[in-house]
């Protein structure tokens, strides 16, 4: 079974279903952000990338353009039962934290995903911010986008060692290609020995510069993979920035790895990221 550790869906900004406008800096103040691509991805287009590729499931994280909700990821949940589950998003306000304690009884819901850039309350509110006291109170595991800030993440998984953390795209640079964007390895890879600390070895195409089969970047994975071992890092796409057909990503995973015995193949392309996140497959 293949599972996709990360899609995003969403729906267009209109006004029905506005998206939120920014409150960061001056020069974004009032302006939406930018998606990664024109066209939203819907369920149904997915569907029809992951049947083609040959992809099982796939763990929808909704989109930080669309603001904290979670809406088109619970609807495709609800039209396609077995193919999806949800890392969801949740509001700064502390008055959320109640809603934690329901938190999975929404259908396909296994946790949530927080992105800790500069400026974000749970970046900058740092070991304070309630969402960690919150999540690991609940046993809710957090799939978090660290954006330059992997200290923040050591620090909150020392300080909270039953909360499981997953460090996205293996805290590549976004926007930069082969040793730029690796930039942070080292940083990620002193959190192996933390039993509580995973990665997803998402979106390998999109930081390299070069095609198939991505040598420039393609070491820092097995890297990762000597670090953490196959139960605690995860295949997956970013299928809608994705530079390369799915089933290219799917195909060097599945078939042209040679360093990727069967049984390390089956855990990173789906059973440690069900098992890791209490998805019942």
């Amino acid at each position: 079974m293949i599972i996709d550790a990360q899609i995003h869906l969403w729906a267009a900004d209109s006004p029905g279903r506005p998206w939120p406008r920014s409150g960061g800096s001056p020069a974004d103040r009032g302006r939406t952000a930018t998606p990664q691509r024109a066209e939203p991805m819907t369920a149904a287009e997915a569907l029809s990338a992951m049947d083609a590729a040959g992809v099982d499931k796939a763990i929808i994280v909704p989109p930080s353009w669309e603001g904290d909700r979670n809406d088109i990821a619970l609807a495709a949940v609800r039209d396609h039962p077995g193919r999806f589950a949800i890392m969801g998003r949740i509001g700064a306000d502390p008055a959320n934290a109640a809603l934690l304690k329901r938190w999975r009884t929404q259908p396909g819901m296994l946790g949530l995903r927080v992105i800790t850039a500069t400026g974000a309350p749970a970046c900058d509110e740092g070991l304070g911010h309630w969402l960690w006291r919150a999540a690991a109170d609940h046993d809710l595991p957090l799939m978090i986008a660290p954006v330059g800030n992997t200290a923040l993440v050591a620090a909150i998984a020392h300080a909270f060692p039953t909360l499981r953390l997953t460090i996205d795209h293996m805290g590549a640079r976004i926007h930069h290609h082969g040793a730029e964007a690796f930039g942070d390895i080292e940083a990620v890879l002193a959190l192996a020995p933390l039993a509580n600390v995973a990665v997803k070895g998402t979106a390998l195409p999109c930081y390299s510069a070069e095609a198939r089969p991505w040598a420039d970047v393609m070491p820092y994975w097995r890297r990762l993979l000597a670090a953490f071992g196959p139960r605690r890092l995860f295949w997956g796409s970013d299928l809608s920035r994705l530079p390369c057909p799915y089933v290219d990503l799917v195909e060097v995973f599945r078939d042209d790895l040679d360093w990727l015995d069967a049984d390390t193949r089956a855990e990173v392309m789906g059973k440690a990221v069900a098992r890791w996140h209490g998805w019942a497959v």
